[in-house]
């Protein structure tokens, strides 16, 4: 396997987020929502593109390029907004253990493309493989946000 990509928001990268939020939006992109978390420290509103692992009726959100910007501010605020179609939705996070993760990485290289390039494992890896890329690949469980008190 050659060497693991380091991810780096480009001006290029950007666009192309702003891009694909429409055909996202609409649904036309396999797996992908808009997630859309509130900065830490700015307190705005931050949307990109995002690819879901679906099963048994779970979900599970994948930082394919490490703990970005999006990967902190969920941390620090616990819940994010999936939009795609009609579904529109606040969500809570669980962050999952590398032993809850490792299966989840392995499914989403499965139904994902231009990710591939930041994991030392690929998709025919065996799910041990993939927990190592849990330490650089954090992993969330969308779950019901806490109802009121």
């Amino acid at each position: 396997m050659g060497e693991v990509k380091k991810f780096r928001m480009t001006r290029l990268r950007q666009i192309g987020e702003k891009v694909m939020r429409r055909p996202v939006g609409w649904g036309l992109v396999p797996h992908t929502y808009l997630l859309t978390t509130r900065g830490r420290r700015t307190g705005r509103q931050h949307t990109h593109p995002v690819t879901l692992v679906e099963q048994d009726g779970r979900r599970w959100l994948v930082a394919p390029y490490g703990p970005v910007g999006w990967v902190h501010n969920a941390r620090a605020a616990g819940t994010v907004r999936l939009r795609r179609r009609s579904e529109d939705s606040r969500l809570a996070v669980r962050e999952v253990d590398v032993d809850e993760a490792a299966p989840v990485l392995k499914q989403y290289l499965q139904i994902t493309g231009p990710p591939r390039a930041y994991f030392a494992a690929s998709p025919d890896s065996p799910v041990a493989e993939f927990r190592a890329e849990a330490e650089r690949h954090p992993v969330f469980e969308l779950v019901a946000p806490p109802g009121p008190n």
